[in-house]
C-alpha cells in the first residue's frame, strides 16, 4: 500500500532527463528548487555543499567541455554541486566524510523539487573537475561532486519505465 502518493508520484516520474526545450527556467523556479536543496538534511547540520549556477553562454560552454557528451548542451542551465570537505561532519571511529552523503541527499532534494515543478534534470558525475574548478574559479577545498542540468523536458520526452529490483531483493531484517 502506498501511504506517500505524492511523494511516490514524483520518485515514479523523475528521471533523468537528456533532451531539454531551449525554454529558460524562471528564476523562481530555480530558487524554489535550490531552497528545497538548503531545507535538505545533513551529518551533524554542517551542511557542506555550495551550488553554481552555469547560464551564461561561457559558462555553459566551460559546462559542455567537461562532458563531451551533445545531450547536455541541450540543458538550458546547470546547477554545478559542490562539496567543501572541511565543512562535513567526519565520523569519529574512522575519519569517513559524509561530504558525498550530505550532498547526494541535497541533490535528490532538488531533483524531486525540480520534477514538481515540471522540470527535468541528470545527475552528471562523469566529467572533468579541473575545467569545472578551473572555468568556475572554485577555491581550493571546494569540490565539484556533480553537474545538474535543469530544464523542461523536450517535446515528447517522459520518464521511460523504470527497471527497479523488487523490495524482496534489496531489504533484509535483522542479521543479512
Amino acid at each position: 500500500m502506498n501511504t506517500y502518493p505524492e511523494l511516490y508520484s514524483l520518485s515514479l516520474n523523475r528521471f533523468s532527463c537528456r533532451s531539454y526545450s531551449s525554454q529558460p527556467v524562471p528564476e523562481d523556479a530555480m530558487m524554489a528548487v535550490l531552497d528545497v536543496a538548503r531545507l535538505a538534511p545533513s551529518a551533524c547540520n554542517r551542511q557542506p555543499w555550495i551550488f553554481v549556477i552555469a547560464d551564461t553562454p561561457d559558462e555553459r560552454e566551460a559546462v559542455a567541455q567537461s562532458y563531451a557528451r551533445d545531450w547536455i548542451r541541450t540543458a538550458p542551465e546547470y546547477i554545478i554541486a559542490c562539496g567543501v570537505h572541511d565543512q562535513a561532519w567526519h565520523r569519529p571511529h574512522d575519519g569517513k566524510d559524509h561530504t558525498d552523503v550530505d550532498l547526494s541527499i541535497a541533490i535528490e532534494h532538488l531533483c524531486l523539487a525540480a520534477a514538481s515543478l515540471h522540470l527535468g534534470t541528470c545527475w552528471v558525475c562523469n566529467f572533468d573537475p579541473e575545467i569545472i574548478r578551473s572555468a568556475f574559479r572554485l577555491p581550493e577545498g571546494v569540490e565539484p561532486v556533480a553537474i545538474i542540468p535543469i530544464g523542461f523536458p523536450a517535446e515528447g520526452v517522459s520518464a521511460p519505465d523504470k527497471t527497479r529490483k523488487e523490495l524482496s531483493e534489496i531489504v533484509r531484517r535483522g542479521k543479512f
